[in-house]
């Protein structure tokens, strides 16, 4: 079995926010902060530097807005890839937790 790199926070919450469907940076910047209770909050550099090396990766692609006033907006998907990664990583969050629960 590989060892699972581990991920970092902004990039495991933008890939869970993913995991419910596509949405606009700033809907994963609010859904993140709402997810975590305010303790993880992705600022907008943090933001599109992430996903711009998240699609370099394929675990995200960009995808059209569909309805009205989305049209112009830049959104994302997880991609197979994405949704493996974020798997992975919510399986080795696991592991580390019963390992603690273990001592």
């Amino acid at each position: 079995m590989k060892k699972s790199e581990p991920m970092s926070e902004s990039y495991y919450y933008i890939l869970l926010c993913l995991a419910k469907g596509a949405t606009h940076g700033y809907g994963i910047m609010q859904m993140t902060k709402q997810l975590s209770g305010g303790d993880v909050v992705i600022g907008s550099g943090t933001m599109y530097g992430a996903t711009s090396n998240m699609m370099k990766k394929g675990w995200i692609e960009e995808v059209m807005g569909e309805g009205e006033g989305l049209e112009r907006r830049r959104m994302y998907q997880l991609t197979k890839e994405g949704r493996a990664a974020l798997l992975e990583e919510i399986a080795r969050l696991k592991r580390m937790l019963e390992n603690a629960e273990e001592i």
